[in-house]
């Protein structure tokens, strides 16, 4: 997919598989030392076997762990969920300020490119009223997760591709007893990873608003803000 101009206010990093807790040191430290001319970054992974729990998450919601799949408490909002090979990572770390964004239009933003990125492999996915993240016919296919510091976001969004689904079975996904959750392959798609990031690229560039000159930077934004997963 061909990006968009605006893709030139952005770095976008496609970094393979990367271990959980790097990565979120990395993101932590990105956002922490950040300054009003540093440019947005997207980052494109995937993570070995890890679950996630948001920073008031409750341990009860991981049922049993068969696996032994390591288990990481982290400062997003939400409950409890699972990454892996095959599922789609990306980071989103953006100004907010900036781009004359709030959190909740972030969040939207990123649900219409997942939906967009299913809609061009001929799958119809749709929000969920109180239950951030994209679906199809009520079962999970892609999941979302933000942390908000002084305006700038990080953590983001995971879309399962083709990826072992049985450790979903073991936990609450996101904190809802009995929550089905799906992945691409389920419908026949054999694009690898890589190339749907690719195609979710495009629509997250499409649809982030410019860098507006003159803009004021996340320096005088609100302190911080939790969306859950």
């Amino acid at each position: 997919m061909t990006l968009p101009a605006a893709a030139s206010q952005l770095v976008v990093k496609r970094l393979g598989q990367v271990a959980y807790e790097p990565a979120l040191e990395a993101m932590r430290l990105f956002t922490a030392e950040r300054d009003r001319d540093t440019p947005d970054q997207i980052w494109l992974l995937e993570h070995p076997p890890v679950y996630t729990l948001g920073q008031a998450g409750r341990p009860e919601h991981l049922l049993r762990n068969d696996a032994g799949i390591p288990l990481v408490q982290i400062d997003r909002g939400g409950q409890i969920t699972y990454h892996g090979p095959g599922q789609l990572v990306a980071y989103l770390l953006i100004d907010l300020p900036r781009r004359h964004l709030k959190v909740r239009e972030l969040v939207h933003l990123m649900e219409q490119a997942l939906i967009d990125t299913l809609a061009g492999y001929g799958l119809a996915a749709v929000r969920r009223e109180g239950a951030p993240g994209v679906y199809i016919d009520d079962a999970k296919i892609a999941a979302l997760g933000l942390r908000v510091r002084h305006g700038c976001s990080y953590h983001g969004l995971s879309l399962n591709v083709d990826m072992d689904l049985a450790p979903f079975g073991w936990i609450n996904p996101c904190g809802y007893e009995g929550l089905r959750t799906i992945r691409m392959k389920d419908f026949g798609i054999d694009d690898t990873v890589a190339a749907v990031g690719e195609q979710l690229l495009g629509h997250l560039v499409r649809l982030l608003p410019p860098v507006a000159p003159g803009a004021a930077s996340a320096s005088a934004a609100p302190p911080t803000f939790e969306a859950p997963a």
